[in-house]
């Protein structure tokens, strides 16, 4: 089943037939929101507010652990997160892009399930950290609905809640990011650790400081006019997506057992 992170402007997923709510309880604390479940497009599926269900939660204190172990407790097996992201270059507000790589300049943020006195030594393998056959769906759900798309970018995450300096910019740009956005991660490695399938669609909501219109300023304004916008592009897109997630038991979703941290690649070292 295809589970549905919704960031910034997408606090709520108008095109889904809600069959109930859930209210989780995790061994690491609640969720942002409860979680909704119904049928997008004739396929179940879940969608989980990441700020909260009236964006209450700036990105450095989202529960992201609690946000993925109970999208697996309740049955996920694949998580499509959308992220709203400032773009370095390659592309310009308004765009979809499907990063194929990242970047985590994030601090202060709990990155594993693996933690605390007596954990086990685990290291879950992050070289692609984004799932091909995910990354293969939303294109071609791209295709079929005459969404532009753009194949391939480089994530650059984040901690926030401030936006960045131009220099800041620069020095990601030297590094090889081509978007900026702030909950890129440890979403992506804690499932990941989960053994879920996981892409991020994300939604280019300005330039990046020192670039473009954000030569001097950041016009937030402006931000939440493209985010009017582009979000009935992903919407579309979404619907499009979830038609192609396999049904059957064999269908996307890495191996993982009963113990939410089991898919995990294990061992001593490197």
């Amino acid at each position: 089943m295809l589970a549905i992170i919704g960031g910034t402007g997408l606090t709520r997923l108008s095109t889904l037939a809600v069959a109930h709510r859930e209210v989780i309880r995790t061994p690491y604390g609640e969720p942002s929101a409860a979680l909704v479940v119904g049928e997008l497009a004739g396929r179940r599926a879940i969608f989980l507010a990441r700020h909260g269900h009236g964006h209450t939660i700036p990105p450095h204190r989202v529960n992201y652990r609690a946000n993925l172990w109970a999208l697996r407790q309740q049955g996920a097996r694949a998580i499509l997160a959308v992220a709203s992201v400032g773009a370095i270059r390659g592309a310009g507000p308004g765009d979809l892009v499907l990063p194929h790589q990242l970047i985590d300049y994030t601090w202060g943020r709990t990155q594993t399930f693996f933690d605390g006195n007596g954990a086990q030594v685990v290291h879950a393998d992050f070289t692609r950290p984004y799932s091909d056959e995910l990354r293969g769906m939303c294109l071609g759900a791209a295709a079929d609905s005459g969404i532009p798309l753009t194949d391939g970018g480089v994530y650059g995450a984040v901690s926030g809640p401030r936006l960045e300096t131009a220099a800041e910019i620069d020095r990601m740009d030297r590094d090889g990011a081509t978007m900026v956005g702030m909950t890129g991660m440890p979403e992506a490695g804690l499932a990941r650790e989960l053994g879920l399938d996981y892409a991020s669609v994300c939604v280019v909501v300005n330039h990046a400081a020192g670039r473009g219109d954000s030569t001097t300023q950041v016009s937030l304004e402006g931000i939440a006019r493209v985010l009017e916008t582009a979000m009935d592009k992903v919407r579309t897109l979404l619907e499009h997506v979830i038609v192609r997630i396999p049904t059957h038991p064999s269908g996307t979703g890495r191996d993982a057992a009963a113990d939410p941290v089991a898919g995990a690649e294990r061992g001593n070292g490197r």
